[in-house]
């Protein structure tokens, strides 16, 4: 036992000598393949031990015989842990492979689809993940996809509004200029009435490119919920008395609310005027505030006689107008777009549902906090 420390000596020695030779090679090749690593590895493995043991065997003397035996257990071991390295190394290969294919045809534009062979964690892992971001690009492009579409919509249709009413003024301003108009008070009130119009829808555009843009600046304020559907009602009131509809108080309750209360008072009056043009003489407009767990919601229901189950998604798209039964005389169909922006802006959503002779809009915000008293 007096040459134990002698041999570890000298086993250290030489599996020091080949590990520093194992990591000199395995720097040059790293950027090889795994499998030129697996076997560079094995290599120092079974070079460490056949160093270790023909140096102790030089120190002590050993009988070639005994040298030769040795050294053939070793390299008979390294010659089946080498092979083991590069079947493993030819499996993770493979796998790369199949997964790089699967990547490459998600990068072309394609869906990716997982290989189906077996994979090590690491591997499987990383598929996972491409799969999880390939769904999320669908789900973009999806998006993308609508938005577009909403977009060739909202200018198709901006520039048939801008046709009419520009071909009207330029028919007015012409027999004004010349002279002939018969009454050119009433020229004069179509003039202006249109520039109003007009000028509402590039007040809409602007609105709208802020709030895509993520530029909308809000000031929060402790509001009460009552004093908002107050003020727009009065708003609407002229319009739906000449409308012939009646604005009516469906329960109020005096919540309180931290919002813009400039912005959200454009939400309210897009809602009210949306319902009134929407809905018959005679016909009723009812809005309607109350507190559901952290929120508080209100709800305008007009008597439009509902939208298409297969419309009622699209009815805060950017553009939409539904049917020609739906179509505002004024405006691009920006208004409920704005409408869900704002409410966006606020941390709250929007939603739309069909009730018995109409439908109802709803806005959901959060409700502020009731302070103690």
């Amino acid at each position: 036992m007096r040459d134990l420390p002698l041999i570890v000596l000298y086993a250290a020695a030489g599996a020091a000598a080949a590990g520093v030779a194992g990591a000199l090679v395995l720097a040059a090749v790293r950027r090889r393949s795994v499998a030129v690593s697996l076997a560079v590895l094995i290599g120092v493995t079974v070079g460490a031990l056949l160093a270790g043991t023909l140096s102790v065997a030089w120190a002590m003397f050993l009988s070639a015989h005994d040298l030769a035996v040795v050294v053939t257990v070793g390299l008979t071991g390294a010659l089946a842990a080498t092979a083991t390295a590069l079947l493993l190394g030819r499996w993770v290969i493979g796998a790369h492979r199949a997964l790089e294919r699967s990547a490459h045809a998600l990068g072309e534009g394609g869906a990716f689809t997982p290989p189906a062979g077996p994979m090590p964690a690491e591997l499987a892992s990383l598929a996972q993940r491409l799969a999880e971001a390939d769904a999320r690009l669908a789900a973009s492009r999806e998006r993308e996809r609508a938005l577009e579409t909403s977009r060739r919509e909202l200018v198709a249709w901006i520039s048939h509004d801008l046709r009419s009413p520009l071909a009207g003024l330029r028919a007015m301003a012409e027999a004004l200029e010349d002279g002939i108009a018969e009454d050119p008070a009433r020229y004069h009130r179509q003039i202006r009435g249109e520039v109003e119009r007009l000028g509402s829808m590039v007040g809409d555009l602007f609105e709208l490119s802020r709030i895509q843009a993520g530029s909308l600046a809000l000031t929060p304020t402790r509001i009460s919920v009552y004093d908002l559907v107050s003020d727009a009602i009065a708003g609407a009131d002229p319009l739906a008395g000449e409308r012939g509809v009646l604005l009516a108080n469906d329960g109020v309750a005096p919540l309180p609310v931290e919002v813009d209360g400039k912005e959200m008072s454009r939400v309210l009056a897009n809602l009210l005027v949306n319902a009134i043009r929407h809905t018959p003489a005679d016909g009723t407009v009812a809005v309607s505030a109350a507190r559901h767990a952290d929120s508080v919601v209100l709800s305008v229901t007009d008597g439009c006689g509902g939208i298409p189950a297969a419309d009622l998604p699209r009815v805060f798209d950017t553009g939409w107008r539904g049917t020609d039964a739906r179509t505002p005389p004024a405006g691009a169909g920006l208004g409920l777009a704005i409408v869900r922006g704002i409410v966006e802006a606020h941390a709250g959503s929007t939603r739309v549902r069909n009730v018995p002779g109409g439908c109802r809009f709803e806005v959901i915000l959060p409700a502020a906090e009731r302070t103690g008293g």
